[in-house]
């Protein structure tokens, strides 16, 4: 059981932390802009289901996962890209609703 939930943590911080970092620091310009695109609106959201569909398997034990990379999400883009920017806490609350919707489906689709 721990370690799913540390492989899930440490996925939550390459995707959310790590992805972003690599965007900023490697890539340049326009580029750098579409990769940006890519993370918010395709891989951070593909991300957020399927976290919460894993704890929507176990809720009772896993119940706080879809937390996690919301809270990673909005720490990563206030480093790397502007410290308090309010664009970003509206990106974390829609990938924080979709771990919460994917996890209540999975959690009554299992019973």
């Amino acid at each position: 059981m721990k370690k799913n939930i540390i492989f899930w943590l440490a996925v939550s911080a390459l995707i959310m932390l790590v992805l972003p970092w690599l965007a900023v620091t490697f890539i340049k310009s326009d580029a750098g802009m579409a990769v940006c695109f890519l993370l918010f609106f395709v891989i951070n959201p593909i991300y957020s289901l399927i976290v919460g569909a894993f704890a929507g398997r176990d809720i009772k034990h896993r119940w706080g996962l879809p937390v996690v990379p919301t809270a990673l999400f909005l720490v990563g883009t206030w480093i790397f890209f502007d410290a308090g920017e309010t664009a970003f806490i509206l990106y974390a609350l829609v990938y924080f609703a979709l771990g919460i919707a994917a996890m209540l489906i999975f959690m009554l689709r299992k019973k």
